[in-house]
């Protein structure tokens, strides 16, 4: 068995550079470490590079201020693929759901997070030529700025795509225009765009192999992923099959400005298929770590449980086996946990438990109206965890009705989604629970074993190699499964969506066992609700496909969201007693048309940055408070 506890990017630097740029909780433009000999040798810069994407640990792993900061988490209660659901307590999520906030910067700590990322990767470009490279350096100089870059250009995208316009900060210099507030559309994403351009021209031509680092693919694959967002989302490209725009490319190293076009996208992404020696695991179930062996061989040994969804995958194809799960043939880039979490770590950087990804955790399931949470007789193969982002009734009941109207059935669906009254039937409601729908996610979904020594403890103790993290708890210590931000089926849905060539899409759509279709708008945006079901990626889809009706309340996402009214949901552990799902203060689609799916600036960094950011439309003065403002309902 692969050995997964530990990852590639062992980070103790990102406690040892805490200080590096804590930034924003103070001052967004302080960097305490860029002196004139510091970094002095190719070492240092490597540590600045880890201390670069320890962020994302941080965002992706860990609880704070009873939220996960996980954007793509965000996103997907932002989406009509999840509701906020939890218990009656759990109102950030619950706010996320319904677009409305309960305090003024309740969602401060990816603004915070997402500039300190932003101000380690510059201070890891401005310095790199502290180090006096050598001819025979210049290979990894060069690698090291272009993730540098690459890390910039991903940490402006998720602030741009969480907060709008928002202040451009590409130097640790400190200037007097340093908090004007910029255009996304004019401005910054031109310079997202730049800096995935000179990453993919600075870094190796050859794949990171799961080692946590960005690659010369992964550039090119977030090229295109910004390009569509902005194409759609600002430009109002309705289909880029058929049209095409243009962007303003920024003069830096790497990138020699002058423009890009749709043409430009397409030869990276053909680049990442011809030469990137990525492929779709045979069998969609491989990606998630339900279908590790470990629990494969619990459902063939003719003992106790058997977990027969994954009965009939090749043993090979399990989660845990070569070139599966972690590290598998289709993952592009990822954040990877290990075991190193410890209630001790603090600071604005230092979540407790950042080295555990506390999606699964956020996900987990609540059963336990008689204190039986985790059980295994009432929840095997899956454990207990805070139930906050239920699947939401659009999401199985669309996917549904696709399988019948075209007469198929998905293994996707039952791959994401656990059916809890077929698949789970001694499930049983908390009291205060909320929004329940009557699926749970299987995707991130913790596992647990009849061969665990407790009802709640993770397969992953059984693993070679394990050692348990400082915090003495497996439910929230022990998630180590890697959270994809660019899948090579990404690259093959895009390559459709841009070309009109439908044989992308179909790989895909084969290894699902649905019928293989040609192309039409349509056929890409069902494929990538299905195909990225509960990953994040549905939400900023539906807003840049909703740039053509000027996300008005007849646009995609609009539509999309307010269909989840007067869906039948359970709330307070009465599941007999269904209640229609209703919008907290007005209606999903005057919410999505008033913000456009941008979430409010936090009103401390607006004071802190004198003023001269601007609140968002929909969040500001101008919107009455009582439509975002967040409402008990339960």
């Amino acid at each position: 068995m692969k050995k997964y506890i530990l990852s590639a990017l062992v980070v103790s630097s990102a406690t040892l550079f805490t200080a590096c740029n804590d930034m924003l909780d103070t001052d967004p433009r302080v960097t305490d470490m860029t002196t004139a000999t510091f970094p002095g040798k190719p070492a240092d810069v490597e540590s600045l590079n880890a201390a670069t994407y320890s962020i994302m640990n941080t965002l992706g792993g860990g609880d704070q201020s009873g939220i996960l900061n996980n954007p793509f988490y965000w996103w997907s209660l932002m989406s009509d693929d999840c509701y906020g659901s939890g218990g009656l307590q759990d109102n950030v999520a619950k706010s996320l759901h319904h677009f409305t906030t309960a305090s003024s910067n309740q969602y401060e700590q990816d603004f915070i997070l997402l500039y300190g990322g932003i101000s380690r990767a510059n201070n890891q470009i401005e310095t790199i030529d502290n180090v006096k490279w050598t001819e025979a350096q210049q290979a990894q100089r060069n690698q090291l700025l272009g993730e540098g870059y690459f890390m910039r250009g991903l940490y402006y995208m998720w602030l741009s795509q969480l907060y709008g316009d928002v202040p451009l900060i590409t130097t640790t210099v400190i200037t007097d225009d340093l908090y004007e507030q910029k255009s996304a559309e004019e401005v910054i994403y031109p310079q997202i765009i730049s800096d995935f351009v000179s990453a993919k021209n600075l870094m190796k031509a050859e794949r990171a192999n799961g080692s946590g680092h960005a690659d010369k693919y992964a550039a090119e694959s977030f090229i295109a992923r910004a390009y569509m967002f902005w194409a759609g989302f600002y430009k109002g490209v309705g289909e880029l099959a058929t049209q095409d725009a243009t962007i303003n490319l920024v003069k830096q190293e790497g990138c020699d400005g002058g423009t890009l076009s749709k043409a430009d996208v397409v030869s990276f992404l053909k680049d990442v298929v011809n030469n990137g020696g990525y492929k779709l695991c045979e069998d969609f179930r491989s990606l998630w770590q339900y279908s590790n062996s470990l629990l494969w061989d619990e459902a063939h040994d003719g003992k106790g449980h058997a977990y027969t969804f994954i009965a009939d995958m090749k043993r090979e194809n399990c989660f845990d086996q070569p070139g599966m799960g972690n590290g598998n043939t289709e993952e592009i880039f990822q954040i990877q946990f290990m075991n190193a979490s410890k209630w001790a770590i603090g600071g604005t950087y230092n979540n407790p438990r950042m080295y555990s990804n506390y999606l699964s955790c956020f996900w987990g399931l609540r059963n336990g109206a008689t204190n039986d949470n985790g059980k295994r007789d009432k929840t095997y193969p899956f454990n207990q965890g805070w139930g906050q982002g239920t699947p939401s009734c659009n999401l199985w009941d669309d996917w549904k009705n696709a399988e019948a109207d075209g007469g198929y059935t998905d293994i996707r669906k039952l791959g994401t989604l656990i059916d809890l009254e077929k698949e789970l039937a001694s499930y049983t409601y908390e009291k205060d629970d909320c929004e329940e729908s009557g699926y749970g996610v299987k995707k991130y979904a913790d596992v647990n074993l009849d061969a665990c020594a407790a009802d709640n403890d993770s397969w992953w103790s059984k693993c070679p190699g394990y050692s348990s993290s400082s915090l003495d708890n497996k439910q929230q210590g022990d998630h180590f499964e890697d959270f994809y931000l660019m899948r090579y089926a990404d690259v093959l849905l895009m390559l459709t969506e841009l070309t009109g060539d439908a044989s992308y899409m179909n790989q895909v759509q084969k290894r699902a066992g649905v019928p293989q279709t040609a192309y039409s708008l349509a056929a890409v945006q069902n494929e990538r609700r299905w195909e990225f079901a509960l990953e994040g990626l549905r939400f900023n889809d539906m807003r840049r496909w909703s740039g053509k009706d000027g996300h008005s309340e007849s646009s995609y996402a609009a539509k999309a969201l307010q269909a989840q009214k007067g869906k039948q949901i359970v709330c307070l552990g009465q599941k007999g007693a269904k209640r229609s799902l209703e919008h907290m203060t007005c209606s999903w689609s005057k919410r999505y048309a008033d913000t456009k799916g941008f979430l409010p600036k936090p009103q401390a960094q607006i004071t802190l940055m004198s003023n001269k950011m601007q609140q968002n439309p929909g969040w500001d003065d101008k919107t009455p408070a009582s439509e975002w403002t967040y409402v008990v309902l339960y």
